[in-house]
């Protein structure tokens, strides 16, 4: 007994550490000098010819690719800052936080636009608008939804039809999610307005963006809010069934971006690595940058993109996000 408790003690850290990664690939030689370790929420498919063209360019250098949802890597990083040397989000109130926060280096040579950058520590590096996505065939000969009132009125006149067949992001779990709505929210009251018809059918709640697009393509869903159209888009191609449509009103817009650990094992490799993504991205060769690269349009222009600035912190005060949540449970989650 006195050696199961040793052991079980020995053995408490190595268990505390575990994580159950959403995908996780290693890039590059065995013997590499350097292992530079990304956390991200990026699919890895995106990522793989963007960290193979790193890798080309810097064959001394292997690299370890860590998938997890926003809300759990913005979670895993506060904890074990050490752990990893880049970090790469949607969630960019999450990663402003993270920055503002000092857990960003300071890269001062980085030409960027000034409007996707804060305080030369975290870049933005593509625009990529939330969606609304359909299956056609699940839809049949209804009316196709063009903006959030269109949807509004599709669900309140077919209400049997939609009957659990909406999907949208739960917000208490994804922090993109939980981006996208609040962004939602401070430019139209149409979003609580949708939010409580998307309740009263009994809208299913998601984590990601990828399990909704499953469920449209297998026809469990009829419709998807707030679904990233860069991910939509791309498994569209593979299935006419699948339909993309971007709010004629305003289409809701965030930046993706990258920060290097203040306390990256290798500072050197990691801001190579985030200079290297940069450039790429202003290439836009689309088979060494496979994700939508930055909007020549200035970030606040149009009220359109979210702007990487402090107001973005805004609803990630305690209190704030609270009072946000409840306000959303009482409106979508009418079962519970």
């Amino acid at each position: 007994m006195r050696y199961l408790a040793l052991l079980a003690l020995c053995l408490a850290p190595l268990i505390a550490k575990a994580q159950d990664w959403e995908d996780q690939k290693m890039f590059g030689a065995e013997n590499a000098d350097t292992i530079l370790r990304i956390l991200s929420s990026t699919d890895t498919s995106f990522f793989a010819p963007i960290i193979d063209d790193f890798i080309a360019a810097n064959p001394a250098v292997s690299v370890e690719y860590l998938v997890t949802g926003t809300a759990d890597l913005n979670k895993i990083f506060r904890e074990t800052p050490d752990d990893f040397d880049v970090v790469i989000s949607s969630a960019m109130d999450l990663q402003l936080k993270l920055a503002n926060d000092g857990f960003a280096a300071r890269l001062l040579d980085v030409s960027h636009p000034d409007w996707a950058q804060w305080h030369d520590s975290l870049f933005a590096f593509t625009s990529e608008p939330a969606a609304i996505v359909v299956n056609r065939s699940a839809l049949g000969d209804l009316p196709i939804p063009n903006t959030r009132q269109d949807l509004i009125q599709l669900m309140r006149d077919n209400p049997d039809r939609f009957q659990s067949k909406v999907g949208t992001y739960d917000v208490r779990q994804s922090g993109l999610g939980y981006l996208f709505a609040t962004q939602d929210a401070r430019a139209s009251e149409t979003f609580w307005r949708l939010t409580e018809v998307m309740g009263r059918i009994n809208a299913r709640l998601y984590c990601c963006s990828g399990q909704m697009i499953d469920d449209l393509i297998s026809g469990e869903l009829i419709m998807a809010y707030n679904v990233l159209g860069s991910y939509a888009q791309v498994r569209a191609q593979a299935s006419n069934d699948i339909l993309v449509i971007l709010p004629s009103e305003f289409p809701t817009t965030m930046m993706r971006t990258v920060l290097a650990s203040s306390t990256a094992s290798d500072p050197l490799v990691a801001e190579d690595f985030v200079r290297h993504l940069l450039t790429l991205q202003a290439v836009g060769d689309p088979a060494r940058f496979p994700l939508p690269p930055l909007s020549a349009t200035e970030a606040n222009e149009g009220q359109t993109t979210i702007a990487l600035n402090p107001a973005l912190m805004t609803y990630l005060d305690q209190m704030k996000r609270a009072a946000f949540i409840r306000e959303w449970e009482d409106a979508i989650v009418q079962d519970e």
